[in-house]
């Protein structure tokens, strides 16, 4: 699986712990981020490791244990997502841009 920075990413399948990514990893109890739930990599890391934000923190996870939120959608039904579907639209893309120059000002 190719993954690159800013992707969406699901659990394949529960864990039975999760490393949090600080600078000094911790185990914490699986129940922190639910099996469905969404989440980005913020991190690529050796041995095939990515750095996932998830709503309750930001965990180590190997690739094994994850899949393309993309992905997903299109090998269940296509019914319900539209294709070439995003987290941000370009609309969403241009008006944070135009933010961060409105800051830099």
């Amino acid at each position: 699986m190719s993954v690159s920075i800013g992707d969406q990413v699901r659990l394949v399948r529960p864990q039975t712990f999760l490393k949090t990514a600080d600078p000094m990893p911790m185990l914490r109890p699986p129940d922190l981020v639910a099996h469905d739930e969404i989440g980005r990599v913020m991190a690529l890391l050796p041995a095939e490791t990515l750095s996932v934000r998830f709503a309750r923190g930001t965990f180590l996870l190997s690739v094994e244990q994850l899949t393309l939120v993309s992905e997903d959608l299109q090998t269940s039904s296509n019914q319900h997502a539209p294709s070439g579907s995003d987290a941000f639209s370009d609309s969403d893309m241009s008006s944070e841009t135009e933010g961060l120059v409105d800051q830099e000002d």
